[in-house]
């Protein structure tokens, strides 16, 4: 009844909505967007979504009275109740930013096949059969990996230096003489695990004896979790803490444990946690939304074909790292700019497979399944068939080109889940 109730007040906008819109003056377009955001300003993931939305639509000339706005949508029916709301107020493109948004914008897709949606680092609009569903997100392993980078050139500092010893800091080495770290992560998709992953093998590709421990907090924004499990992984003996969660609570946790006497640093994400942690902080691995929303409103101003996946990275500067902190170590800069050039040029891939090993074995196939599925139930069930296609390709794992959502879910030798 609820869904019937929606469709019936929309209805009266079929006429004169087109999901291809003819090329009109952005100055004139009487053309909305509509956008659902799980957060809001106050939280980095949203935060940076939103400045990528407003620089985009400034530069083209979009007017911002054009783009409505929901706040805290939740990944329920909410959301599908928001794209309802937005498309019955004129919009004939909605973006939602967050992964569980993707199922109620599917169905608010079927419903109004007049309308383009795009579900920010969704992942089946390829095989749902519907023209108007699109994913979109960056290559941003690409910025973890430099980030690992600027953690490992902190731990071989600290080493070179003498503070960071066995002796001196035993609890900060394993039985193997292993240096180490830790992550903070949200939820164990294959977003967080390619991410960590990526992280990890930076800092490796510095610093070769180093372990990592991940922990979960379950959720996407949780500052007092977040802080708490960057205390649980620095009791543990991490001295680096990445994280793939979107507060302020990792890093203000490592600042008030470096000021207590810890070795304890920060590589944050999305935003700069500068000011939040001046001495802890790092870096912080980030999107430059801005390039996609600028490649899409584009599209949509000019009557376009938008891709049904889009994932761009440091080729296109989609990502980056924010400013290095003032305990960066020295040289880091120089490093960070090899590693980008490289990885620009093609010569560095992140996940070449003779950089890691599952099990202690080389990785030689990497099949992923495309298939949908519905796991609420507890038992799967396929919404959308995939095929099966093979990741790895001259002699690296092929992140994001299969689709734009990451599918690199490899538990990796040297990084452990959730230990106690």
């Amino acid at each position: 009844m609820k869904k019937a109730l929606a469709i019936a007040l929309a209805a009266f906008m079929l006429v004169g909505i087109s999901a291809v819109p003819a090329k009109v003056s952005a100055a004139d377009t009487d053309l909305k967007i509509g956008v659902i955001l799980v957060g809001d300003e106050t939280e980095g993931y949203t935060a940076a979504h939103m400045e990528g939305i407003k620089s985009a639509a400034e530069e083209l000339g979009f007017p911002a009275d054009n783009i409505m706005w929901k706040y805290k949508v939740e990944e329920n029916s909410d959301c599908y109740d928001a794209a309802v709301d937005l498309y019955s107020s004129g919009c004939s493109l909605i973006i939602a930013n967050s992964y569980g948004h993707q199922t109620y914008l599917d169905q608010a897709a079927e419903d109004f096949s007049d309308c383009t949606f795009v579900s920010m680092t969704g992942d089946f609009a390829a095989i749902s059969g519907k023209e108007n569903l699109k994913n979109a997100f960056t290559k941003v392993y690409e910025s973890r990996y430099v980030s690992g980078i600027v953690a490992g050139m902190k731990l071989k500092e600290l080493v070179e230096s003498g503070e960071l010893t066995e002796e001196k800091v035993p609890e900060a080495f394993d039985a193997d003489g292993n240096i180490r770290i830790g992550y903070v992560g949200a939820f164990p998709y294959a977003e967080v695990v390619s991410g960590y992953t990526a992280f990890y093998l930076g800092v490796k590709s510095v610093v070769e004896n180093v372990v990592m421990e991940v922990k979960y907090t379950n959720s996407w924004f949780n500052i007092d979790a977040e802080a708490a499990t960057a205390e649980a992984l620095v009791a543990n003996g991490c001295v680096i803490i990445g994280q793939h969660a979107d507060s302020t609570g990792a890093p203000a946790a490592c600042e008030r444990l470096l000021k207590n006497g810890k070795i304890c640093y920060s590589v944050g994400y999305n935003v700069d946690m500068l000011e939040t942690a001046p001495t802890a902080a790092l870096t912080s691995a980030t999107n430059n939304w801005s390039v996609y929303y600028k490649y899409l409103i584009g599209a949509f101003m000019n009557g376009e074909e938008i891709a049904t996946d889009w994932a761009e990275g440091y080729e296109q500067d989609a990502v980056a790292i924010t400013k290095l902190g003032d305990s960066c170590a020295e040289g880091t800069q120089e490093a960070v700019d090899a590693a980008i050039a490289a990885i620009k040029d093609g010569s560095l891939n992140v996940f070449d497979t003779e950089t890691f090993t599952v099990g202690g074995e080389k990785v030689d196939s990497a099949l992923i399944d495309m298939t949908f599925y519905d796991y609420s139930t507890g038992t799967p069930t396929v919404i959308y068939q995939g095929g099966e296609e093979e990741a790895i390709t001259d002699g690296y794992f092929s992140e994001s080109s299969l689709r734009s959502a990451p599918y690199f879910a490899l538990r990796i030798d040297g990084i452990t889940e959730d230990a106690e």
